[in-house]
């Protein structure tokens, strides 16, 4: 029942942010809801307020009890939509693939099916002793990550 009210309240919302997007909202059966979001520019803390109040000053606490509470994609979240990706261009990822694989590399690019990564790597010289460091590119299409994450740097 809550969620047919609270759904159609986020959508509007997110529609008069287009620079939000939803990550994940879930509605319990004691009717807390969570909502999770991300933007293009980051969020901040007054787009969580205003997209509370456009969900909380629309329902009614006389007719349902509800606790509400919207919170931005944190850092340690794993990146879940494209539209994430193409946000952190340029950060530096470790990611997860189904072949059991993981790879730390700079995103570089990403559109709506795949992400490219770099990294540069030591590997034995072709012709005589010694390594030699060599720059690495993997194109990796959605489906086949299992999680990405940005790493965080300190300089």
């Amino acid at each position: 029942m809550m969620q047919e009210k609270v759904l159609p309240l986020l959508e509007q919302a997110l529609a008069d942010n287009p620079s939000l997007f939803l990550i994940d909202v879930r509605i319990s059966e004691n009717n807390q809801i969570r909502v999770i979001i991300d933007g293009d520019n980051g969020v901040t803390v007054e787009d969580c307020i205003a997209v509370s109040r456009a969900i909380e000053h629309n329902l009614d606490r006389e007719t349902e009890d509800f606790s509400l509470e919207v919170m931005s994609a944190g850092v340690s979240e794993p990146l879940t939509l494209p539209r994430q990706y193409k946000k952190n261009v340029g950060r530096k990822l470790k990611v997860k693939t189904e072949a059991g694989e993981t790879i730390e590399g700079e995103l570089t690019q990403s559109d709506e099916d795949t992400v490219t990564l770099q990294w540069k790597a030591r590997e034995p010289k072709p012709v005589g002793k010694g390594k030699v460091t060599v720059q690495k590119e993997a194109v990796l299409p959605y489906k086949e990550i299992v999680e990405a994450k940005v790493m965080i740097t300190f300089n």
